[in-house]
């Protein structure tokens, strides 16, 4: 369940777009089709697809056109365009089945390729057009990653790390011990889930600069608890088990170590190995000397850098931090090429800042000082000394591009449109490439000179048939509370908003720590519009722990999980029903993962507030999460039995008295059904009413036609109980279509 840094995103897909309601009755309402299912006409359409910038003065575009792939390199300046690469050109120089498109992996600048076919990897150098066999039908090969010069690729097989010299096509073994509990370069699930991140796709292995040596991280799961999950597949079923550390169980044991390729040698690192703390995110220096990795004590409540020596693994710390609720891993450091240094983004004053540190460990400067929270590093021109950061400028809701020097000095804000901007900054800091969106506006994407200038427009997703439809009017605002703080929400009002009327209102949360909800962007789908026009009002709050309000906000949910964001959202509800126009019997709240949790706690803690709720893939009790995640929040349930006890579902659960669906993956390796099993064992024997709709085989969320199903039974269940009437439109024969019926 973890969750990034809180950023104000923008998708690109569909907008949550703020139009005139005048003569809405004239317009075409939505269909259940295009809302949920892709239907055509399409509001909107794709921006253009940037791969990255070449150089400081131009950038690749992947442009597609009867089903035919051609890269273009466009001069930022003028515009000019000429192909860099034709995908068809090279497809036919490949052997049948075989197309750049359907690549395994590439390099950046679209020079070599890796194919995987029949178990086998291929390596197509592009510039000679030489395409050979790498592998043979061995087990599968994960992760395949090229070297930073391009020359090999390292990769994992069955839990052993290897790599290939591309020029020789010889392979080297790496390592020799792994088995279905030792990992070599391939991340324990619990490090996977909450430590490297998904998008690691369990790789746990880095390059250096010098493309000699490969560090990486060797997992020993035997001292983890296993959990079991059953498929009821076939007749007999089967068993799945896999390590899981629950609060206060053991962890894996985990060294950190260097091969050096041209002995094939490991030098293990000194990282304290036999005391219980993680080890993660290391970072290379430019000049592969030294390799700086991050410590944490399992209270995660202080976080060391130290670098060290990858032919002694000797250590040198260079950098603690310490807090009282808790700290995290500094996933995007940086180094500086001539050695002088670090730039890290922390909050140990309260707000995300950026610091600018020497090898030493001591502050050179404070790059940014602000009230007010940096989101990401964008760029770093180390020539002009000078940090290209995007961060909320005082509303938090936003995210802009700014520009400061590295001495703190000559700050400049660089995107203007009021929103959330995604930026691209040249590696230069010359242009930057900004895809905005607000409440109002579609997503556009557009090119911009360094000083905010615009150069030209590159693309608007809003298609000409948008203002065609009834779409509903979207507001940004915020609820204080009865202590002080002002929570930011955004709704959905029906385009035919009557304010003499009685309308439902759903809320739909997430609601972790640190992990916001609203933002002034479009929306993720059409789906609120869609309530809207059948006249449900959607709304989004964001509890006082959100991110919003910096870590003074965040680290009151230390040891409290449940306990703030219930109090806020029933704060928001109370507020909602002082509104003429809405009906206090009609109050639900829907969500997922946390968000699941968030909706079985304002069904329970906040009964007398929340009439009806949807519960998807939830948690219901906190000793029953992973350890890495609940304990950064929570500690052990040794150390804080009353924040487990308060924080579980199942304490509440007498208080229910609404309409909850209940909805869980059988497979669900993140959030287990015990979860619910436990929570609906619980609700049987107190008499209570609910719906519960399982998707055998669904892990944390599913595709196909369960999915397809699953989203049928959610807005059904909302008409159904807010609007007294079934789904009916095509929904039907959509159903039937997936099942195959006619």
């Amino acid at each position: 369940m973890r969750y990034r840094s809180f950023i104000p995103f923008l998708v690109l897909i569909v907008p949550g777009v703020l139009l005139s309601t005048e003569g809405f009755s004239q317009k075409k309402n939505l269909t259940y089709e295009q809302v949920f299912s892709r239907g055509e006409p399409r509001l909107t359409s794709p921006l253009p697809r940037i791969t990255g910038w070449l150089d400081d003065d131009y950038f690749l575009e992947s442009r597609t056109k009867d089903e035919k792939q051609t890269v273009m390199k466009i001069n930022a300046l003028t515009g000019e365009e000429s192909v860099y690469l034709d995908h068809e050109k090279f497809n036919e120089k490949l052997p049948e089945g075989f197309t750049l498109r359907k690549s395994e992996t590439r390099t950046d600048d679209l020079n070599y390729f890796i194919f995987r076919k029949d178990s086998n990897l291929y390596y197509f150098n592009l510039p000679e057009e030489e395409f050979r066999q790498l592998t043979g039908p061995e087990s599968e090969e994960k992760n395949i990653t090229f070297s930073p010069d391009a020359g090999k690729i390292a990769f994992t097989r069955d839990h052993n790390l290897f790599v290939v010299d591309l020029a020789a096509g010889e392979e080297m073994q790496l390592t020799n011990d792994g088995t279905d509990r030792i990992y070599n370069g391939w991340a324990s699930w619990v490090y996977y889930e909450e430590i490297l991140g998904r998008s690691s796709r369990y790789r746990a292995f880095w390059w250096s600069p010098d493309s000699k040596k490969l560090a990486y991280l060797r997992f020993d799961d035997n001292p983890v608890p296993e959990f079991t999950l059953f498929s009821a597949e076939g007749t007999h079923g089967e068993l799945e088990v896999t390590p899981y550390p629950k609060p206060g169980d053991p962890n894996p044991v985990v060294r950190l170590g260097i091969a050096h390729l041209e002995t094939g040698e490991t030098v293990w690192m000194n990282t304290n190995d036999g005391v219980d703390r993680y080890v993660a995110w290391p970072f290379w220096t430019r000049d592969s000397k030294q390799l700086i990795y991050q410590y944490m004590p399992r209270d995660q409540d202080e976080i060391t850098l130290f670098s060290v020596d990858p032919a002694t693994g000797g250590k040198t710390e260079i950098y603690t931090e310490k807090q009282q609720s808790w700290v995290e891993f500094f996933e995007d450091l940086y180094l500086f090429k001539d050695g002088s240094g670090f730039l890290l983004r922390s909050d140990v004053d309260g707000w995300r800042n950026v610091y600018y540190y020497n090898m030493s460990g001591e502050l050179i400067s404070k790059v940014t000082d602000f009230d007010w929270r940096v989101n990401g590093i964008a760029r770093v021109v180390e020539k002009t000394k000078t940090l290209f950061f995007t961060g909320t400028g005082g509303e938090s809701t936003e995210n802009h591009l700014f520009s400061i020097k590295l001495n703190g000095k000559g700050l400049k804000k660089l995107t203007s449109v009021q929103g959330s901007h995604r930026v691209n900054v040249s590696p230069e800091g010359k242009y930057f490439i900004d895809t905005y969106s607000n409440i109002h506006t579609p997503a556009k994407m557009e090119l911009f000179s360094a000083n905010g200038k615009s150069i030209r427009m590159l693309g608007d997703s809003k298609s000409d048939i948008m203002n065609e439809y009834n779409l509903g009017k979207v507001e940004l605002f915020t609820i204080p509370t009865s202590d002080g703080w002002e929570l930011p929400a955004k709704w959905t009002l029906p385009p035919d908003f009557d304010k003499t009327k009685k309308y439902p209102v759903r809320f739909s949360i997430y609601g972790g720590p640190n992990a916001s909800s609203v933002s002034n962007s479009t929306g993720y789908s059409l789906s609120n519009h869609y309530y809207a026009q059948h006249g449900i009002i959607t709304i989004s709050v964001d509890h006082r722990g959100s991110g919003h309000f910096g870590k003074k906000g965040v680290e009151l949910m230390h040891r409290n999980l449940g306990k703030w964001e219930t109090h806020d959202y029933i704060e928001a509800v109370k507020w909602l029903r002082k509104k003429p126009f809405i009906d206090p019997g009609r109050i639900g709240i829907t969500g997922s993962s946390y968000g699941g949790y968030m909706t079985l706690m304002g069904m329970t803690a906040g009964a007398d507030y929340f009439t009806h709720g949807q519960a998807r893939s939830a948690v219901t009790d906190w000793r029953l999460y992973d350890n890495v995640y609940t304990e950064r929040y929570m500690d052990t349930p040794e150390q804080n039995p009353e924040g487990y006890d308060y924080g579980s579902v199942m304490t509440h659960a007498d208080k229910y008295k609404g309409h909850l669906l209940i909805t869980h993956g059988t497979m669900d390796d993140n959030v287990h059904m015990q979860n619910i099993i436990q929570l609906i064992s619980t609700m049987e024997d107190l008499g209570k009413d609910f719906e519960l709709m399982l998707y055998p085989g669904g892990r944390h969320g599913w595709d196909g036609p369960k999915r397809v199903h699953s989203t049928r039974e959610s807005v059904q269940f909302w008409f159904r109980h807010f609007l007294g009437k079934e789904l009916e439109e095509e929904v039907g024969s959509k159903v039937k279509k997936v099942r195959g019926e006619r």
